[in-house]
């Protein structure tokens, strides 16, 4: 089972586990403050008297911690880190979480607290957290909080059901089996068949199923609407195969899709308040994030000199395609050799491509070299998150061989994005058509709570290289 929270579709067992671990950090500060004072109540009402309530600072506490575990991914349905991966999220997202909440407790007027409380506080939280996470693992590996699902179809449609094999794409629910149409081939494995001679009603009740998904190859051929609509009576719930494996999967799977889904479909709102926040969010993170970077922006000049000698350019700029088809020149510095296209045709990255400088592998790896594409969302000619910026002779070649790429560029491309979250770093027109379907996702649900969320989970991309070349 999934619901919405910051606009995207969230496990229910992952939100439950936010919620346990709010609980968990909030917990933790009194814990932390009656240990410091020894137990005496007395203490802790004579501090909030003079210094204020402790719950405003437990609050402050739980939201620092849990945002600095959304930051590194502890709460992603996507998360393919093993035990000792986890651990080390857990651990830095703890890390991390401490000194913000240490400074901010110093800085703030009105929310210091008794020396020592923070430390202890991170102590109890940390345990708590241990103790929650294997709770949390045990119970996920059953069927506790997943949709029991339904699919009625056994063609090639419901077949892109059959082949989910990621873990995170079906983490929200639990496949009972296919029920073939009349008339249908089949094409899914055919143990998991029901018995087509069974009432579909019947078949929700006996099975506890809580979900139908349509998946029919042809729905000329004979919408059951009848059994539909009496499934919908009896509180079982109805969606068509493209919305499921949007919610699902989060993306918009272009082997299945028709244009009408897209037409008459939710989302795509571009309204000028969005378009607004969308703008101030791009300006107030872009003079953040190069203040703050400032010293690694000098840091990346000199060590590009120094490996390359003095005149050596530090900037790369190149054509680039932006909103509504429009070329622009992005600013990024430069991590390949001079030489690296001699000919001036585009060249998609290779692994470890021999192109790129002694500098500039580190700084690809760490996206240092995207920092001054900051000056592009600046000028507004980009967004902080998009989808990724192509060559105008990419995109044009990728335009004609796949369906819908054209589309992407109705939004600002972006530094940082959905597509960028989910899926590695794309070199061939396969990558291009994956990333394609997050982009569509990305465009189809954008809001500005899912662009916050983005940006934070972001920090996991950073700090770990993902997808890096």
């Amino acid at each position: 089972m999934r619901i919405r929270v910051l606009g995207q579709s969230v496990p229910l067992s992952i939100a439950v586990l936010a919620v346990a671990e709010a609980v968990i950090f909030f917990a933790a500060l009194y814990a932390a403050a009656l240990m410091r004072f020894r137990g005496a109540l007395g203490s802790i009402a004579r501090m909030e008297d003079t210094e204020g309530p402790l719950w405003s600072r437990a609050v402050l506490f739980a939201i620092v911690m849990l945002t600095c575990q959304l930051a590194l991914g502890l709460y992603s349905a996507r998360q393919r880190a093993r035990l000792p991966g986890i651990a080390a999220r857990v651990a830095a997202a703890q890390l991390v979480g401490l000194a913000v909440t240490a400074a901010l407790f110093y800085l703030i007027p009105g929310v210091s607290i008794g020396r020592g409380v923070v430390g202890l506080a991170g102590l109890a939280a940390g345990c708590g957290i241990v103790a929650a996470r294997l709770i949390f693992s045990r119970m996920t590996g059953e069927s506790a909080f997943k949709k029991r699902v339904l699919v009625y179809g056994a063609g090639n449609f419901a077949t892109a059901i059959a082949n989910l094999r990621r873990r995170a794409d079906r983490h929200g629910f639990v496949l009972v089996g296919f029920l073939q149409p009349p008339g249908e081939g089949c094409t899914v494995p055919i143990e998991r068949l029901l018995d087509p001679e069974a009432r579909l009603a019947n078949l929700c009740e006996r099975l506890d199923v809580s979900e139908v998904v349509v998946a029919m190859d042809d729905r000329r051929a004979g919408l059951p609407i009848k059994d539909l609509l009496e499934c919908r009576f009896q509180g079982v719930e109805v969606t068509e195969l493209v919305t499921f494996l949007e919610r699902e999967t989060g993306r918009v799977r272009l082997d299945i899709l028709h244009p009408t889904w897209l037409i008459f479909g939710d989302g795509f709102s571009r309204d000028p308040l969005r378009m607004f926040s969308a703008r101030v969010l791009d300006l107030i993170a872009s003079v953040l994030v190069l203040a703050v970077s400032l010293p690694l922006l000098l840091g990346s000049v000199i060590a590009i000199k120094l490996d390359e000698g003095w005149r050596a350019p530090v900037f790369y700029r190149q054509t680039r395609v932006g909103l509504a088809g429009r070329p622009f020149e992005v600013l990024k510095f430069r991590s390949m050799r001079l030489d690296a296209e001699p000919d001036g045709r585009a060249q998609w990255a290779e692994k470890a491509d021999p192109r790129v400088t002694r500098v500039g592998r580190v700084m690809r790896k760490l996206r240092i070299d995207e920092l001054p594409q900051l000056i592009n969302v600046l000028l507004g000619q980009m967004s902080f998150v998009g989808p990724r910026p192509e060559r105008p002779e990419i995109v044009e070649d990728l335009s004609e061989r796949i369906p819908y790429y054209a589309q992407r560029h109705c939004v600002k491309p972006g530094i940082t994005g959905w597509a960028q979250l989910c899926y590695p770093y794309g070199s061939s027109e396969r990558d291009a058509l994956e990333k394609l379907q997050y982009d569509l996702y990305y465009i189809k649900n954008n809001s500005l709570l899912f662009e916050l969320a983005i940006l934070v989970q972001t920090a996991e991309v950073v700090l770990w290289g993902k997808g890096a070349r």
